[in-house]
């Protein structure tokens, strides 16, 4: 089994993560990708949707897409969210690739334990717009001193943001094309985002 895994917040799930995961599942013959909604984010600033919330719009935004799953393990586990955690609780035996955007990769080397992290996984990079594709110092260097390899997602870059999203909604302007009909509906139902600060 090769097994993708996205993490974020997904505050909220929007068109340029689909794309991503679809696009991941295919370029690099997945058998699925797994998106991980994070319970508490350690560093980021508290979100704007409960996890209870954030898993009804994945859900809603997935739909029956093949390949595409939820894993809620993040949002189970009580406390701050480290990835290297997770990947503890991973069942042995698949190929597992992390998937995150250049933006990401630039902090890749302040996550908790981030070697442990590289070491269990092969870390998938998707271009991000006005971010650098290639890695950081420190992890060029691990990556090459312990044999394992970064692979380039070609992937167009989306200009698209959960906190442009949320602007955009706190704004009460139109977000067509960069959220599902279903997650725009479920936000303006449960009123979500009205409060962000712009």
């Amino acid at each position: 089994m090769r097994i993708g895994l996205f993490g974020g917040s997904f505050d909220p799930v929007h068109s340029a993560h689909l794309a991503l995961a679809r696009t991941a599942l295919s370029t690099l013959g997945l058998n699925q990708v797994q998106l991980i909604p994070a319970g508490q984010p350690w560093q980021r600033a508290p979100l704007g949707a409960t996890p209870a919330q954030r898993l009804a719009m994945l859900n809603l935004a997935l739909g029956n897409t093949p390949g595409l799953v939820i894993n809620s393990i993040e949002i189970e586990r009580n406390g701050p969210t480290y990835t290297i955690e997770t990947l503890e609780a991973m069942p042995t035996g698949p190929e597992y690739f992390w998937i995150l955007g250049a933006d990401q990769l630039v902090n890749f080397c302040t996550w908790h334990r981030w070697q442990d992290v590289v070491n269990r996984v092969t870390l998938v990079v998707a271009q991000r717009p006005g971010s650098d594709p290639n890695p950081p110092a420190d992890l060029a260097k691990w990556l090459s001193e312990n044999g394992k390899q970064l692979v380039h997602l070609t992937f167009d870059p989306m200009d698209i943001s959960a906190n442009g999203i949320r602007q955009r909604i706190a704004r009460g302007q139109s977000t067509s094309g960069l959220i599902t009909a279903p997650v725009a509906n479920y936000i303006m139902i449960h009123g979500l985002y009205k409060q962000q600060k712009i």
